[in-house]
């Protein structure tokens, strides 16, 4: 019996982390979900003026109306569409009430990179968003070819002769039948707090397993 105390108390502490593990993602699971209900919830607001002086801790997912209209010079952003393959998207400078800001039109096929698309005197709404894209893997964008490899607010500010804020364009009045849409929401934050639960209990419940099985050895050898 004493050969089994061991094994015993390392199976109980070895079982009890892994679930205290498991039970602790499951409180950040709830945690990140009403945070991205919080999103959701701002992402769907009445639109409002654009701010003064738009502020990204303040600002980023408010909903906005703009008038005015595109410049015809872009941004070309390499990305992939579910079901589609790969395209564009379509960052331009944006004149509104005397301001240049940036916006985000959309997404464009491969073949129409080049595409005359001009955008004149129309109603946007949308969500002001300052997307953390850039890592230390990140290509240098591709200037000669015009390819960018992610949304960096103020390099594509600085390229364009911009304030550094950001319109992801929700909807388009009159139509713009020539870009995608891709609205901002809360899909793109990662949420892998229940993979990261189920992970810790199924190591608890393999742990007391082993513990089990090694207990049984023991015992076996001992009689």
């Amino acid at each position: 019996m004493k050969k089994l105390i061991f094994p015993i108390l390392l199976g109980v502490i070895g079982v009890a982390v892994l679930v205290s593990l498991g039970v602790w993602q499951m409180q950040r699971l709830s945690w990140k979900e009403a945070i991205l209900a919080e999103i959701d919830a701002r992402i769907s607001e009445a639109p409002i003026a654009l701010p003064a002086a738009p502020d990204p801790e303040r600002d980023t997912f408010q909903p906005v109306r703009v008038i005015g209209s595109a410049e015809p010079v872009e941004i070309h952003l390499l990305v992939s569409q579910k079901n589609i393959g790969a395209g564009y998207r379509i960052v331009q400078p944006f004149i509104t009430d005397g301001r240049r800001v940036l916006i985000d039109r959309g997404f464009v096929a491969l073949t129409e990179k080049d595409a005359l698309r001009p955008l004149e005197n129309v109603t946007i709404t949308g969500n002001l968003h300052w997307p953390d894209e850039v890592d230390g893997y990140t290509p240098e964008p591709d200037l000669p070819k015009n390819i960018w490899f992610a949304r960096d607010v103020p390099r594509m500010a600085a390229a364009l002769n911009t304030e550094p804020v950001l319109i992801v364009v929700r909807d388009v009045s009159p139509v713009d039948d020539a870009v995608s849409p891709l609205p901002v929401d809360s899909s793109g934050i990662p949420n892998d707090h229940l993979e990261y639960a189920i992970t810790w209990f199924s190591l608890a419940l393999v742990w007391f397993g082993m513990t089990a099985f090694l207990c049984w050895r023991i015992s076996r050898t001992t009689n």
